[in-house]
């Protein structure tokens, strides 16, 4: 009679081994002045194109129901540790636009820590209190905004971020 054979379970779902990956991509060397290396390369006519009909496609219903009003001319830019790559954008008639240059507000944090905030992980004060996230320039508007995410009902499935 054949003994059964013990499951083995991947490792990055062992606590230590998932823990021990997050704090890695905390603190190893960051791949980002690469990224702004592209980034810069990158016309802002081919970013608009690409990042406004998602980030609107998103946020359609909070945009229809007048959420976003507050913002009406107002910039804000997001921003990775170390200053690149980010992205600026405001409202303008309607719509989120990419822009060009620094916001009003930036708000910026690790790549995880905005990874955290999207996927609703954590609450915001949290990533907030803890540092993991920063808001500098005009506080009162990044905080309209946390708060503003923080009560809308969104999500970031693949077929509503589709280009087209």
């Amino acid at each position: 009679m054949a003994l059964p054979l013990p499951i083995r379970l991947p490792l990055s779902n062992t606590p230590l081994v998932s823990d021990s990956l997050a704090l890695l991509s905390e603190y190893l060397p960051s791949p980002f002045p690469l990224l702004d290396a592209i980034d810069r390369s990158i016309p802002m006519p081919m970013k608009q194109l690409v990042a406004e009909a998602p980030l609107n496609r998103v946020f359609a219903e909070a945009i229809a129901d007048g959420e976003f009003d507050d913002f009406e001319g107002r910039s804000i830019r997001l921003e990775v540790n170390g200053g690149h790559p980010g992205i600026t954008f405001g409202f303008w008639s309607g719509r989120l636009r990419v822009l060009n240059g620094s916001g009003e507000a930036t708000i910026r944090g690790s790549f995880s820590a905005f990874k955290t905030l999207a996927e609703r992980r954590q609450d915001p004060d949290q990533l907030f209190f803890q540092r993991r996230l920063v808001i500098e320039g005009d506080t009162e508007l990044g905080l309209a905004l946390k708060n503003l995410l923080d009560s809308l009902d969104w999500d970031l499935k693949l077929r509503k971020l589709r280009l087209f």
